[in-house]
Formats: C-alpha cells, structure tokens, sequence
C-alpha cells in the first residue's frame, strides 16, 4: 500500500501481485463526507417523492427517503410504508448519516439507519440484528460468529461480523465493540448540545480507513512519504489492533513514491480509455452519465486452436482485467460489457464465473444481472462516490466531453 501526501492532496495506492488494484484520492478541502454524522434540519418534505430535503450546512441539501427514516430492522417495519409527512415535519431537527457523496447535480444521499464500521464489525446502535458476511463461508465460524455477535450486543443493537473477523479472537471483537460504542455515545452527546445544522461526526482519514478496511496485517506493508502521516498511521494501527505487526515504512527516496513503485506508468495504462490485455487482446471503456459500457476485441491475440477458443481465451482474459479496472477506477451504477459473441453456452458461463470470482474481491457492492437478449452482459456495483477519475480529469472545451471533435466550432 503506498500513500503519497502533498499539502492538499492524499493519494493511495493498493497493489497485489504487481498489480495496481486500488486508487483513491482526498483533498484536504473536500474530504469524503460518506460516513459522517451530522445534525440537520428537514426544509422540505416532498409527498410526491416520499422524501424529504434536509439542510446538512453542506451547499446542497441533503436527500433523505422515506426508507431511510422507517427502522432499519425489515422485521420491525410496518406492513404497509407510512406517509413521509407523518414521519417529518418541516423545521425538525434530525440526525443523520451521509451515505453516498454529492453526485453532479444531486445533493448527498442520508440516512437514519446508523453504522460504525470498526476493524471486525459494523456497529449499527438501532439494527437489532446480527449478521455474518457473506464472504465467510465455513458454516462451523459462521455459527461461532454469529453466537458470539449475539452474546456481546446489548438489546436494540446490531452487529455485522466482518470478512477479517474469521478466526479473530472474542476478546478483539468485543473490544472494537466497545470503542464504537463509545464513539456512539459521542455522537448522541454532541447532538444534544448542538444547533442544527452541524457536523458531529466525521469517517477517518482516507490513510487510516485504507489501514481498517483494507490491510491484512500478517502479510501487507504500508509506504508513506509523510513522517508525520506514518507516525499517525502507527499510533492507530496501535489503538485498533492492540499491537500490530503490519510494516509501516517511511519513504525517503530521491524521486516521487509513485514513481519508485511504478505506480504512476501504471496509472496512465489503466486509465486509457483503450487498455491493452497481455494477451494482445483490447478493452475499450466508455463512461457516460448513466452507464458505463465495456466493449472487449481480440485486438492481436490470435492464440486459440479455433474461433471460439481464440474468443473465449479472449473473453476469460478481459473478463479478470475488467474486474480489476472497474474497482480501480470505482466505476459505479449500470455496467454494460459487450463481450465477443461466444457460440456454447458453456464458454458463457465460463466467463460470468471468472467475473464473479475476481469481483469478489472487491469492497464495494457488486452483482453480476446475466445476459441480456442482445448477448451483452450486465452487472452493477453501488455508487457511492464520483468515479476516481473525475478527481484528475475535466470536459474538453473543445468537444464538450463527447470525445469527438467539433469542427464547426473551429471555423
């Protein structure tokens, strides 16, 4: 994991295998508000929309629907969805989470359904239900997580058992619990005495929330070219884990970090818009407002023992490398890929499993719909915040962002 801090800007890198898999950036103006807590004011409730404004003292207000506002157990919810006139009122002051970033015209999405996300668990102070992730899949320690969740939670409280709590002592556990309590208590304090609109609670720095929700500290290394970030980074990793083992390196080379470990040629290939396979094979990606469309070509490759082997070899290889580019880039929403029309049916599955395997690996929400009657495969992956090239791109002023030049604009 390398992390690169300039005055205003911090930006990392995740690399597996030599391979960059992760990319994030944060100016030190603009820092994430997904996660954070605030105090607002509902200024306007929308029966039409089953929504309601609230006024976060962030430029846009913040969008809040019914669903986030009923309890966030499903069990616990009426069976028929109440009005959201009849939950807000217009000048009530409200608690609430962010839970995806402003996105162009849109003002942050928020919530009333509360989480901590700590190093093992999610804490969730009103969820009164205790979950496992999906990603263990040994029944013996889901049982085990799962007894144990509801052992250590208090009534009314909910727990999720995170992927790196397999095999993590109770004592570990339980204590995360603790410290997310307390950061709850914090919140309910704070908002007790705070005049809408305000901040109460702000998510980590994105350095320290890499360090929770990425590293596994066993086997990771962490390379900062910040003293002072590294030293921070080790105070936490102390706080969280009680002693851990995870390397963290203070950088001192002559030239840039990202430049010592490859990061940045890496960059610049796999934000092309045309992203060359090993193989010889090509992906082409294409990102509009809505939707994103993957467009793969044989390109060079011409390997196989026959068509459809040289096309399916074709499809398996971009099918791993736009997994790895889709988490790279946080790409969100719809996502089209208009494979190489296969003629078995065999081969196509062969595909969507290998796309589902390398998908898993990624933090954020994915799921793979199937094959469409036009044979193109789509899939989603929950938007949170603004694809990572947004941060270090802008709209041609000469084609207006369509990728196309105007000729007429040039006469």
């Amino acid at each position: 994991m390398i992390v690169h801090c300039e005055p205003k800007l911090t930006q990392m890198a995740l690399i597996e295998e030599g391979k960059l898999v992760e990319f994030a950036a944060e100016r030190s103006q603009g820092q994430s508000l997904v996660g954070s807590f605030y105090k607002g004011r509902v200024v306007n409730v929308l029966p039409g929309m089953q929504a309601a404004f609230v006024d976060i003292g962030q430029k846009k207000n913040a969008f809040l629907y019914v669903d986030d506002v009923l309890h966030p157990h499903l069990e616990r919810q009426p069976r028929e969805k109440p009005l959201i006139e009849d939950l807000l009122r217009v000048g009530q002051e409200v608690v609430v989470q962010v839970m995806k970033e402003p996105l162009g015209s849109k003002g942050p999405r928020v919530t009333t359904h509360y989480s901590l996300p700590g190093r093992w668990i999610v804490y969730m102070p009103e969820a009164d239900y205790v979950a496992v992730s999906k990603k263990v899949n040994k029944d013996q320690e889901r049982n085990r997580l799962k007894s144990l969740g509801e052992r250590i939670r208090n009534q009314g409280e909910g727990l999720i058992l995170r992927t790196v709590s397999e095999e993590e002592h109770p004592e570990a556990i339980e204590g995360d619990l603790n410290l997310l309590r307390s950061q709850w208590r914090s919140i309910q304090d704070r908002a007790q005495t705070s005049i809408a609109p305000c901040l109460l609670h702000r998510d980590l720095s994105i350095v320290q929330r890499l360090i929770r929700d990425v590293c596994d500290l066993q086997h990771d290394e962490l390379w900062i070219n910040s003293l002072k970030e590294a030293k921070e980074a080790e105070v936490y990793l102390e706080e969280m884990t009680s002693g851990a083992h995870l390397p963290v390196h203070h950088y001192v080379g002559s030239e840039p970090i990202f430049k010592a470990f490859g990061v940045i040629e890496q960059l610049e290939k796999d934000f092309a818009r045309k992203v060359i396979l090993q193989s010889g094979g090509s992906i082409v990606l294409d990102q509009t407002e809505a939707f994103t469309v993957v467009d793969v070509n044989t390109g060079k490759y011409t390997g196989g023992d026959s068509l459809e082997d040289t096309v399916t070899r074709t499809n398996l290889h971009a099918a791993e490398e736009i997994a790895r580019l889709i988490r790279l880039r946080d790409i969100g929403g719809i996502i089209i890929v208009d494979f190489i029309d296969m003629e078995q049916e065999e081969h196509r599955q062969e595909v969507v499993a290998l796309l589902e395997s390398c998908m898993r690996k990624d933090r954020t929400k994915c799921h793979v719909v199937g094959w469409t009657k036009l044979g193109l495969l789509e899939l989603t992956r929950k938007k949170v915040r603004d694809d990572t090239a947004v941060l270090f791109s802008r709209s041609c002023e000469t084609c207006g962002g369509n990728g196309r030049i105007n000729l007429l604009s040039m006469h």
